[in-house]
């Protein structure tokens, strides 16, 4: 089927895999590879059908998304993306997740893992004698459910008020809408790490030597972790500003690796990052291969039988995710006393 002879409507949205999955499946784009045409998405081959620029000096109106009906049902997909665009522009979950399941229901459970072995769990290297049991590594299904959570944001406006507006200076209001959205990620995700929910537990917790930070103490956090590296440091802004302090910190090829990278890795190898969402006095160390699975039911959602009839007075834009902890060993927590 040629991408301009498809028939767009709402239904393509209350089809199962969204929006996007179903053009693909109609108008795959496998199909134009070697052309300019396979540059593009299936969505993106849309606008260009009905020649919508969402970006750029020439972009233009939203009014144009409503030429025609087929034209109008692109509209909450381009609303999704520039919501995305500014959740993956607040990109610090992509730093400490080691997994991201996405599920078609609201029930989830994730697994456990158990070590077993003769001697210490941790020594793997004893040799296996004639005859004596293998050590086991045992996989499972947790007994507890993921708890998901809904998080969005209601966007109030009206038709008239965006219709000659942009489509670009449009999608810098929808991102605030998706950097909102990575934020509470980012507070749900830190508060599984730190206190777990009840069913997973809360991460160790090691106090600091005195109230002021000290490298000492950053070394007591770097030795708890036996089976796992620390390879990430969450710090709250207030230990942020006291880490850089520190003397270790001043070295100059911590400084020359931010200026070529933009982040900061310590004396002790690990990513540095300031976060608003860890509470104040605290730094959660973690080894991010192992620690945290975000569980999602879908992208983005939008209400999209209000967009594409034009009812914009109150559009609910959600996203349904969860947290879960891989390895709870994989994460300890430094807290001033």
């Amino acid at each position: 089927m040629n991408y301009e002879n498809i028939r767009l409507d709402k239904s393509l949205y209350k089809a199962g895999g969204g929006f996007s999955q179903q053009l693909e499946a109609l108008d795959p784009t496998k199909n134009y590879s070697g052309g300019e045409l396979g540059k593009l998405d299936a969505f993106q081959r849309q606008l260009k059908r009905f020649d919508i620029k969402v970006s750029g000096k020439n972009s233009d109106t939203i009014a144009k998304f409503f030429q025609t009906s087929d034209s109008a049902a692109l509209f909450p997909e381009y609303v999704a993306r520039a919501v995305a665009q500014g959740a993956r522009e607040e990109g610090q979950l992509a730093e400490i997740v080691a997994s991201k399941t996405e599920i078609n229901s609201l029930d989830y459970r994730s697994i456990t893992t158990s070590l077993e072995n003769s001697g210490s769990p941790d020594n793997l290297s004893d040799d296996i004698a004639e005859g004596a049991q293998i050590p086991e590594t045992t996989i499972a299904l947790n007994d507890y459910l993921v708890r998901l959570k809904k998080r969005g944001r209601m966007l109030c406006t009206s038709y008239e008020a965006i219709r000659f507006q942009r489509s670009d200076v449009v999608t810098v209001a929808l991102s605030q809408i998706g950097a909102h959205i990575a934020k509470a990620r980012m507070c749900d995700a830190v508060e599984m790490l730190v206190n777990g929910d009840g069913s997973i537990p809360a991460a160790e917790k090691i106090n600091t030597a005195s109230t002021a930070l000290s490298y000492s103490d950053l070394l007591k956090l770097w030795n708890k972790f036996e089976s796992f590296d620390m390879n990430v440091m969450l710090a709250a802004p207030d230990m942020m500003l006291e880490l850089l302090s520190l003397p270790e910190f001043k070295d100059p090829a911590c400084a020359l690796n931010f200026q070529n990278s933009g982040s900061l890795a310590t004396p002790l190898g690990a990513t540095l990052i300031k976060s608003a969402a860890v509470p104040a006095g605290m730094i959660v160390g973690l080894d991010k291969r192992f620690a945290l699975e975000l569980i999602t039911c879908g992208d983005i959602q939008v209400e999209y039988d209000k967009l594409i009839d034009t009812q914009l007075e109150r559009a609910a834009v959600t996203s349904i995710y969860g947290f879960s902890k891989i390895f709870p060993d994989a994460v300890k927590v430094l807290e001033r006393v």
